[in-house]
């Protein structure tokens, strides 16, 4: 009876740990690259209609972004809405060029290269 209460409690446990884990892990970011760019202009925009009639809109951008090393690729991806001019992302790619997700970083935490590539002043 006791080992019976130990492994199911331990089972309990492992799937308390595993839906935490799920919940916490962004899979968009896991195991990506990291390209950086900077927003010089507004997203080019998409609207489309819902099955209910609401219009929801998609600000897409086609721009240059920067590896660590300054090595430029070119990048497509879109936003919920028009993002800030000037502002420095932090891209998630995979297979060379497709933006999975993003995040908005100081000109503190750009890479050196990158810093010279986007004219970053020191």
């Amino acid at each position: 009876m006791k080992k019976v209460f130990i492994g199911l409690t331990s089972l309990v446990v492992l799937v308390i740990a595993a839906l935490v884990i799920v919940a916490t892990v962004d899979f968009n970011r896991l195991g990506k690259d990291s390209v950086y760019v900077q927003i010089t202009a507004d997203g080019e925009v998409e609207k489309f209609t819902t099955s209910n009639g609401e219009v929801i809109a998609s600000y897409w951008y086609k721009q240059p972004a920067y590896k660590e090393n300054g090595e430029a690729i070119d990048v497509e991806f879109s936003a919920s809405k028009n993002l800030r001019h000037d502002a420095y992302l932090k891209l998630y790619v995979k297979n060379g060029n497709e933006v999975t997700s993003y995040d908005e970083v100081s000109s503190d935490e750009l890479p050196e290269k990158v810093k010279e590539q986007l004219g970053v002043q020191k």
